[in-house]
């Protein structure tokens, strides 16, 4: 089983909206609203790609009544732990002339700290039938930034890999405490390591600062695919894996699609460049789906064969 998780889930709303302009009045022509949160997401995409997954982390209100309800209607099995403070909701807006996205979403929730204990808890209770775990997501406000790692540490413990997928502080907290990969995309990475970066030399010591952090491997993605740092001592390597891109319909939610088909093929047991290139399949094909976390297992496997995966030499001099 995997388990993912979603402390911040909620009511995902995306609309396509022709010629959008910031200030005027539009008309959508197509709208879909689902549960999630990028642990959502993920679990949502695994389900679809055919791997066990439970989905769980924190609902509240009505907007939590609803999250849970749907997932049920999508065939999910949750394990999520009520809150008293309402589930929030996220607004994307897709111009489907341009390509170009918008997103607005809420904070969420604040968390009393009982809450965040029966969370806890109930993650150790899960753990103990897992083989594998995605966290996923930004914290809602007021946690404490140190409680990826917490979650991280307490997997770990138990020699469960753990996929973490967040952001600034509470990101680098997570890091710090070793969970198996991190999945930042570029601008993720940039904050994270506190400087941008443009050419392909750069890349590598990247995801060395990534690997100096704490993760065991890091990954970063890209429209066209990923890099990524993995293995260990004498066999890590530096592996760019790449694809055509598809003409999207949609990019919100690709790279939790990445994350999901990275996990499905650690959950088989495949190679890291297996997993990677499953991934990067996942990833593109999503961009067809309008609503996160949606991905055709038939046609994502029918693209491994278009994507290339590449051993890349560390610069002279680094």
């Amino acid at each position: 089983m995997i388990i993912s998780v979603t402390l911040n889930a909620a009511m995902d709303r995306t609309v396509a909206v022709p010629n959008f302009r910031q200030g005027h009045r539009h008309r959508s022509v197509e709208s879909r609203t689902v549960p999630g949160g990028k642990g959502i997401n993920v679990a949502r995409a695994l389900g679809l790609l055919g791997r066990p997954v439970i989905a769980t982390g924190l609902v509240g209100g009505s907007n939590g009544d609803w999250i849970v309800r749907q997932l049920s209607r999508e065939s999910m099995l949750t394990d999520f732990i009520r809150i008293s403070e309402e589930s929030r909701i996220n607004l994307a807006v897709i111009d489907p002339t341009s390509g170009e996205q918008t997103e607005i979403n809420e904070r969420g929730p604040s968390v009393q700290p009982d809450e965040l204990g029966s969370f806890v808890e109930r993650l150790e209770y899960l753990a103990a039938g897992a083989g594998l775990c995605v966290i996923a997501g930004s914290l809602p406000p007021g946690v404490d930034i140190d409680f990826y790692a917490t979650l991280v540490a307490t997997l770990r413990a138990r020699d469960i890999p753990v996929l973490l997928d967040s952001e600034g502080e509470a990101m680098s907290a997570g890091m710090r405490a070793g969970p198996t990969m991190v999945t930042p995309n570029k601008l993720e990475a940039e904050e994270l390591i506190g400087h941008e970066f443009d050419t392909d030399d750069d890349l590598h010591g990247v995801l060395c600062e990534l690997i100096d952090m704490g993760p065991e491997q890091a990954a970063i993605t890209l429209p066209e695919g990923c890099v990524a740092m993995v293995g260990e001592g004498a066999g890590q390597r530096m592996l760019e894996v790449r694809i055509d891109p598809l003409e999207p319909i949609s990019t919100v939610g690709s790279g939790d699609a990445f994350a999901a088909g990275y996990i499905a093929a650690l959950y088989d047991g495949m190679s890291p460049e297996m997993c990677l290139s499953y991934g990067v399949a996942c990833g593109a094909e999503a961009t067809q789906h309008l609503g996160a976390g949606r991905v055709d297992r038939s046609r994502a496997e029918s693209l491994l064969d278009s994507v290339e995966v590449r051993k890349v030499e560390a610069p002279a001099g680094v």
